[in-house]
C-alpha cells in the first residue's frame, strides 16, 4: 500500500527499518475516483498527498471564468497547496483527481511530529520543497524567454507520463498558451517529422 511512498523516500533518503515501520504509522491511504476533489479553493489543506496511481491537477478559476492549471502530479509526485498546509489559511486554488487516484497522505499533525521525530523526514521534505521550488522558476524562466513552440515542446519531452494522459486543453492551461495554439504547435511539429 506504502511501497512506492517508501520507495521514493529510500530513493532521496535511505531509511532504516525502523525508521520505515515509524513512517508507515503516520501515513495514511486515499483513494479518489475521477472528477472528486482532494482540495477546493477555501478549505484548509489538511494533507500532503503522495500519488502512487492515477493523475491530479491544482488548478485556479479566475474571475472570468479561466481554468489556470498550477500542476499535474501522476505516480511518485506529491501535490498540495503548500501554502494553506503550513499556516492553516483557506486554499487558493482546488486539488482534483484526472482519472481513478490512489494516494498516500500526511496530515499536517502527521507532518509536525515526523520533523520532530526523524531527522531524515526533515531532510526528505527540504528535498521535496528545494525540487518544487526550482521546478517553479524553472517554469517561470521558460515562460518569460521561451516561444509558446519552445514551451510546448520542452513540456512534452520532460513530462511524457503527463502529455500522454492529459486532454490538450489541460496542456494549454498550463502553460498558458490557448488550446487554438496546442494545436496549431502540434500540427506544425507533425509535418516536420
Amino acid at each position: 500500500m506504502y511501497d512506492l511512498f517508501l520507495q521514493h523516500f529510500n530513493q532521496k533518503v535511505p531509511l532504516s527499518a525502523q525508521d520505515t515501520e515509524i513512517i508507515k504509522t503516520y501515513l495514511s491511504p486515499k483513494k479518489l475516483r475521477k472528477r472528486q476533489y482532494l482540495l477546493q479553493e477555501g478549505d484548509v489543506c489538511r494533507h500532503i498527498a503522495f500519488v502512487t496511481k492515477g493523475a491530479l491537477r491544482s488548478y485556479t478559476i479566475e474571475e472570468n471564468g479561466t481554468e489556470r492549471i498550477m500542476q499535474f502530479a501522476v505516480e511518485g509526485w506529491t501535490i498540495a497547496d503548500l501554502y494553506s498546509f503550513l499556516t492553516g489559511e483557506p486554499a487558493t486554488h482546488n486539488i482534483d483527481a484526472l482519472e481513478d487516484t490512489e494516494l498516500v497522505l500526511i496530515s499536517r499533525a502527521a507532518h509536525e511530529e515526523l520533523l520532530l521525530k526523524l531527522d531524515k523526514y526533515e531532510t526528505y521534505m527540504r528535498l521535496l520543497v528545494t525540487g518544487a521550488y526550482l521546478a517553479l522558476q524553472k517554469r517561470f524562466n521558460a515562460t518569460v524567454s521561451h516561444s509558446p513552440e519552445e514551451q510546448y515542446t520542452s513540456f512534452i519531452s520532460r513530462y511524457p507520463e503527463i502529455a500522454g494522459r492529459v486532454p490538450q486543453h489541460m496542456i494549454a492551461s498550463y502553460l498558458g498558451l490557448t488550446p487554438e495554439t496546442i494545436s496549431r504547435l502540434r500540427r506544425k511539429i507533425a509535418t516536420r517529422r
